[in-house]
């Protein structure tokens, strides 16, 4: 199973940078999500698992596709440095090829200091809890003003004004007087032929 969803998500995360359409590359990026999350539930990660479909697929994937449907993107600008980007984009990804190796490599050919038993009881949200809350708080706290920051990024964005889109003022209809609205004319019957 863990190959199958390997397979799947490593597939997805290929076509999140390789599709044309921003909207599939998102589409594909929920997959990925999807099967992250699996491979979670195999490690027996559950509430990481469950947090990353809801707060990832759930939020931020929905604000994503928000923004680019929203945002009028010009495809072949963003196109145009594709290429010349690609070397640097190689050596990055082989970095992290490259460290994601070698934390395998002293997970099997290092000292297990590092490792110990699992009581019964044992429950990894409260341990995750208690590592997130203590050791990593500030970080945890600054990922959070981060989102909040795009949150309202996103909303400004959209909310810039145009010339082609209508738009309503509450306070401008609140304030109309009926004189104002409603004309009554007078018009002579139709007579009967």
């Amino acid at each position: 199973m863990f190959y199958a969803f390997a397979a799947v998500l490593l597939f997805a995360a290929l076509r999140v940078i390789t599709a044309r359409n921003p909207v599939h590359a998102a589409l594909y990026l929920v997959l990925a999500f999807f099967t992250a999350a699996a491979v979670w539930l195999l490690l027996r990660a559950e509430f990481l698992a469950i947090a990353l479909v809801l707060v990832y697929v759930g939020a931020v994937m929905v604000l994503f596709l928000f923004v680019v449907m929203m945002l009028d993107i010009n495809l072949e600008r963003l196109r145009e440095g594709y290429w010349r980007n690609l070397p640097l984009a190689v050596v990055v990804g082989g970095v992290m090829a490259a460290e994601m190796v070698a934390v395998l490599a002293q997970r099997y050919f290092g000292a297990a200091a590092g490792t110990r038993a699992v009581p019964a009881g044992h429950s990894n949200t409260r341990e995750l809890g208690r590592v997130l809350y203590t050791q990593y708080v500030y970080a945890f706290e600054i990922a959070a003003v981060i989102l909040l920051v795009a949150i309202i990024a996103a909303i400004a964005l959209t909310l810039r004004r145009r010339k082609d889109s209508k738009r309503q003022d509450p306070a401008r209809q609140v304030a109309v007087r009926r004189a104002e609205r409603v004309r009554m004319l007078a018009m002579p019957s139709e007579k009967d032929r």
